[in-house]
């Protein structure tokens, strides 16, 4: 008789385990509080516009596709997506626009034209990223940090070996500081510590990898929007045998004996041999886990930052913005102090920008054109948002608006909202932070919770908020070394 796994939440992660699992002989049930799937990867429509509603920046797609080849399908007949060959479109307050090259020749030149040389630096930069990323991503992203025998490896004395080289004591800033020799690339390079979530000025200079996944290795798009991601995975877990149930809100997993032995939904028991938590770790601990001693060091640690989201249908097409993804900078020193401060809003924020119908022209109206225009806020401490959010909307409205020369608000015609309240109640992601705990702290990634519970049996967790960490790559690796885990604790 097949062993029963429940798993709660159907986030990227929650669908990748769920993959692993029924590829492992499990029967799996995965149940979900909304009336949709994929947690903050999905996308809606409004107006005649499709937006994602989530990530929007694609890397490391072969990890989308090895959950096929598990399945023993071939995934180029269910799932497939694009290279981009310019990353993002960067223009600076002084009307500087550097294109962000995928070809290393052309992003060399690029630098060269636009900063008056530095190209060699910025490809000496990525070398070193991918050094990097090669010496860690074995011990930090791929196996789990909490069994001491994944420590026993020619890996782990690798890394040793080289340890100095990775900055582990420096931060993000200093080490692009020092490797980069003008301060536009300085800050080009530092605002890779937002895609988890953190501080340029405050994580350590190990996260100087982050630019091989998006440089060396490649950005990519799905064919059909980043929601594709959810929907693919969706029908490949059912077409495997995995139930989904919608509007299930998990209300304890229930433990017997120091072991897991199921769920309570509606108030009725569900056995279970192993359940999966791919919630929040701390509404996990704090609404599934009341009676269960809490990791008071794990829960506490400094949320990330959050995001403050304008889905704009915009009723013309603006040709200086040929990319899909563009950044308008800022001095990112103050902003990151407004917030790891927990300022309530600054004049002057960096936006970002991702217009999906350059690349999926069906996403809007012809003519027009879908704008997902993000800046970074705070994690949710009670601040006045409303408030926030008015200002706010005025200060990017004004930036767009100096820089394209052009009055942007008279084109809105759609217009959707997604905030740090929102982002909470909509996937009970603790205080609006997108990334779990921030890596603002060289021990960050061995506080962070571990897939599994140590005393609990059958007990184990996947997705953004634990180990190894928050957004799509680094969620679907989650799913990987806890199905890896449930492996060799059931011997299967």
């Amino acid at each position: 008789m097949k062993k029963k796994a429940v798993i709660i939440g159907s986030g990227i992660a929650g669908i990748s385990t769920s993959i692993r699992l029924v590829a492992l002989g499990f029967d799996v049930t995965i149940y979900e509080a909304n009336d949709y799937p994929g947690g903050k990867l999905t996308a809606f429509e409004d107006k005649g516009f499709r937006f994602d509603a989530g990530p929007s920046l694609f890397t490391m797609p072969t990890l989308v596709d090895e959950l096929f080849e598990i399945s023993g399908l071939n995934p180029l007949n269910y799932f497939r997506y694009k290279d981009i060959d310019t990353t993002c479109h960067y223009f600076y307050d002084d009307n500087t626009v550097i294109r962000a090259y995928a070809d290393k020749k052309k992003l060399k030149n690029e630098i060269d034209d636009k900063l008056g040389g530095y190209g060699d630096d910025v490809l000496r930069y990525l070398e070193d990223s991918a050094r990097t990323f090669d010496l860690t991503s074995n011990i930090f992203l791929e196996k789990s940090l909490h069994k001491l025998k994944n420590y026993i490896s020619k890996n782990t004395l690798r890394a040793l070996v080289n340890v100095q080289s990775l900055n582990i004591t420096n931060t993000m800033d200093q080490v692009n500081k020092k490797k980069l020799g003008h301060e536009k690339l300085v800050q080009l390079f530092n605002r890779h510590a937002t895609y988890n979530g953190s501080s340029p000025y405050l994580a350590p200079g190990v996260l100087t990898l982050i630019p091989h996944l998006e440089f060396n290795l490649g950005t990519f798009f799905p064919e059909g929007g980043m929601h594709q991601i959810t929907t693919s995975l969706v029908r490949l877990a059912e077409s495997r045998g995995v139930k989904i149930t919608y509007n299930s809100k998990v209300e304890r997993i229930n433990i017997n004996k120091k072991k897991v032995s199921g769920v309570r939904l509606n108030g009725n028991h569900i056995d279970a041999d192993l359940v999966v938590s791919n919630m929040d770790i701390v509404p996990t601990y704090n609404d599934l886990l009341p009676d269960l001693k809490q990791p008071r060091q794990v829960l506490e640690q400094e949320r990330s930052s959050s995001a403050l989201i304008f889905y704009w249908g915009i009723n013309r097409e603006f040709s200086e913005l040929d990319l899909h993804n563009i950044f308008f900078s800022n001095n990112y020193k103050e902003e990151f102090n407004h917030i790891f401060k927990l300022y309530d809003v600054y004049d002057d924020p960096t936006v970002y920008v991702h217009i999906s119908s350059k690349a999926c022209p069906e996403d809007a109206p012809e003519g027009n054109e879908n704008w997902f225009v993000m800046i970074n806020v705070p994690f949710n401490t009670g601040q006045d948002w409303d408030e926030i959010i008015l200002q706010s909307r005025a200060n990017i409205l004004e930036k767009l608006s100096k820089i394209l020369n052009c009055k942007i608000e008279k084109h809105i015609v759609s217009e959707s909202l997604l905030e740090p309240r929102t982002i909470e109640s909509n996937t009970s992601s603790f205080r609006g932070s997108l990334y779990g705990a921030s890596s603002n702290h060289w021990l960050s990634a061995f506080i962070r919770h571990p897939n599994f519970h140590k005393k609990i049996k059958g007990l184990y967790f996947c997705g953004g908020s634990v180990h190894p960490g928050g957004g799509i790559p680094l969620s679907l690796l989650s799913a990987k070394i806890t199905s890896e885990t449930i492996k060799n604790d059931f011997k299967v």
